[in-house]
């Protein structure tokens, strides 16, 4: 603590997938002298990514945590997966931090993938900023990529430092408020330098252009540049501070993780501009007059120590042997990377873990009194399940361990969901995408000893018919016993499109007793499970109008048979038909993108709506159309390889719709052949 203040802060690490994140952690833990060496992603021994699926796919598949001392301050950073489709992850772990780093590639054409990650930052208003990596390899303009970044970001985009270029070669950076020069050195520090007359003019641009950028949001340094007055460094910096923290900026600062380029740079401006715990308890709403404040941020379940809490710490303190919500912990563990220790206490601005609290969830605000259930503090609502995959267990006797085994994936990724389609007795787990579900289905194998097959899940077809008919139906067997007997004459019709199955009861005189013709519905219910084409017939009435019944042989079982004979040979002779499900769709891409998702959408037979701009998204569009459900099963994969990663949609079931010809055929072939199997 320093003059009543935590020096513990949060930075987050957030960007689309190759721009280098797990090798900017790297490069930070190594620049404070938390490791001896950095790793590598490709080597496989870096201090994040430490389970089999990401060591498999060499990419970050759900939060790393590390820490570290630098110049006396304790940092934690949280390395965030940089999938699309892992996205929930890096949403609930921002609300952690004091300050994002935005990694990005050096490449205009990619800024469009920033789009969403930006946007989350704006509507959340957390302070963050942009780090360039990979500027060794960079060949463009700055003035390029900050217009790209700018176009795809809220809120204004300062450079704070330009270039140094010796041909095609970056070397090294001016920074734009100290006006000092520095030379890339490879893996330490960078030495400071004369500036080169080479980038004067276009240092002193930016830098006014910086000034400029930071007057909007103060009258005195407007005035002081108006009358053509030098301000004050210190000004400068102060300024730039304030404006950060109160996320009206965002700067951009260059590096390479690899090369070591600009990494204590990073670190510096970290340390003097990134927001104290405190403003960001404030800014969050976090209660003030708490002895003890903390949000659940994650949940993990770990193989060595079971379930853990991973809680940032915004006011008091907790200690070993403290309760928690009426329960104890196992222990307070400091997590780095894959691997946990065990620590003693843990104060303001730290992130800690408690073991095996079982009544905590993520987004939980945790104080002196225990878990508070509806504490009114924002949290993000789950990513609404775009992809699904059907699951079955390999092993019979792991049906009940499967459902629960997923129940704890969902615990530590909310964006994962399951459900169990009675009609197709399916099980079926819903996610953002296909490899975000292989993902959940590896951990399956790995974390729970359970093996599932995989398969697209079966659409909810349906069939109905075309045209009514009479039936008369006779259910009689004699046996040593009493016999069965019953005697039914029913017409069959179809309804109009949603209004489902309709019982009309016409008898007169007692053909039929009364205590019998609830079961003639139910057994014509019984066959409408599976009509003549294999699917769950609807919108169609029947209607019972004579019978017959023997005194001795008639019983309910008799009657509900001769229902389903009725419908069994019936049906057949009423022209029946297969529906397809049809889904209003809202797809969500930038303008740019537009036109190619109409044709995105013709080609899956579907029918477009309109399109308008998507509401508080600039430059983007929301086209409707509906889309038979089958053309949803693997719409996102498509969709996202059109867009950059980033288009998006949203469904839900709209109405049924009659299918025809060789694509019907397919679809009762494959169902009979499922069935037999």
């Amino acid at each position: 603590m320093a003059g009543g203040r935590s020096t513990a802060r949060c930075a987050v690490l957030v960007g689309p997938y190759t721009a280098g994140k797990t090798s900017l952690l790297e490069a930070l833990l190594n620049a404070a002298g938390a490791t001896p060496r950095k790793g590598k992603v490709t080597d496989g021994n870096t201090v994040g990514d430490a389970s089999a699926e990401a060591r498999a796919r060499q990419m970050t598949v759900e939060v790393n945590v590390a820490s570290c001392d630098y110049l006396g301050d304790r940092w934690t950073f949280l390395d965030c997966p940089g999938s699309v489709e892992l996205g929930q992850e890096a949403m609930n772990t921002l609300m952690a931090a004091d300050i994002a780093i935005v990694v990005a590639e050096p490449e205009p054409a990619k800024a469009v993938a920033l789009t969403p990650i930006l946007k989350f930052l704006d509507d959340w208003q957390i302070p963050h900023l942009v780090f360039v990596n990979k500027m060794d390899r960079a060949n463009v303009r700055v003035r390029e990529l900050l217009a790209a970044f700018q176009a795809v970001s809220n809120r204004p985009l300062v450079l704070r430092q330009v270039p140094i270029r010796e041909g095609d070669s970056v070397t090294g950076f001016v920074d734009l408020v100290s006006e000092r020069a520095w030379h890339y050195e490879p893996n330490k520090p960078s030495s400071l330098i004369e500036m080169p007359e080479t980038v004067r003019e276009r240092e002193s641009e930016a830098r006014r252009e910086l000034l400029e950028a930071l007057a909007d949001f103060d009258d005195g340094l407007l005035e002081q540049l108006l009358e053509d007055r030098e301000p004050a460094r210190d000004e400068v910096y102060a300024q730039l501070t304030k404006d950060l923290r109160d996320d009206l900026i965002v700067p951009l600062l260059f590096g390479s993780a690899e090369q070591d380029h600009g990494i204590h740079r990073l670190f510096k401006a970290l340390r003097h501009e990134a927001p104290p715990v405190e403003a960001t308890a404030e800014r969050l709403g976090i209660p003030a007059d708490e002895t003890l404040a903390a949000t659940v941020v994650k949940t993990f379940h770990l193989a060595h120590t079971g379930r853990i809490s991973l809680l940032r710490i915004w006011r008091g303190g907790l200690k070993e042997g403290a309760t928690i919500g009426g329960e104890r912990p196992s222990g307070l563990f400091r997590l780095q990377g894959g691997s946990s220790e065990k620590a003693s206490e843990a104060g303001p601005g730290e992130l800690i873990g408690l073991g095996r609290v079982d009544s905590l969830k993520t987004g939980d605000l945790v104080t002196s009194a225990g878990r508070v259930e509806e504490s009114g503090l924002p949290w993000p609502e789950p990513l609404a399940p775009v992809y699904a995959m059907a699951l079955e267990p390999a092993k019979r006797e792991d049906e009940v361990k499967l459902t629960a085994s997923i129940a704890k994936l969902i615990e530590e990724d909310a964006s994962l969901s399951l459900e169990h389609d009675q009609d197709a007795n399916e099980l079926r787990l819903w996610g953002q995408g296909e490899i975000h579900l292989q993902i959940a289905v590896e951990r399956l194998k790995s974390k729970y000893n359970v093996e599932v097959a995989t398969r697209a899940p079966t659409p909810a077809y349906r069939e109905t018919i075309r045209k009514g008919t009479e039936h008369h139906a006779r259910h009689k067997r004699q046996t040593g016993g009493h016999g069965q007997f019953a005697d039914i004459k029913v017409k069959i019709a179809p309804t109009g499109r949603g209004e489902g199955f309709q019982f009309h009861n016409k008898i007169v005189g007692g053909a039929v007793p009364k205590q019998f013709i609830p079961a003639v519905e139910h057994g014509i219910q019984d066959y409408a499970k599976r009509g003549p084409l294999g699917f769950p017939v609807v919108d169609f009435e029947v209607t019972l109008f004579d019978g017959q019944f023997h005194a001795v042989d008639s019983s309910e079982m008799a009657f509900r048979t001769a229902g389903r004979l009725a419908m069994s040979e019936g049906l057949p002779d009423c022209d029946p038909v297969l529906l397809e499900p049809i889904c209003e769709v809202s797809v969500f891409v930038p303008s740019d993108f537009t036109n190619r998702v109409h044709g995105l959408i013709s080609g899956r037979r579907g029918q477009i709506l309109g399109f308008d701009a998507r509401e508080g998204w600039a430059g983007w569009d929301e086209v409707k159309a509906h889309l038979p459900q089958a053309e949803l099963l693997d719409l996102i994969v498509e969709l996202r390889s059109l867009t950059q990663g980033v288009g998006s949609f949203t469904w839900r079931h709209d109405h049924l719709q009659e299918l025809h010809g060789k694509l019907a055929d397919k679809v009762v072939e494959q169902h009979r052949v499922e069935a037999a199997q």
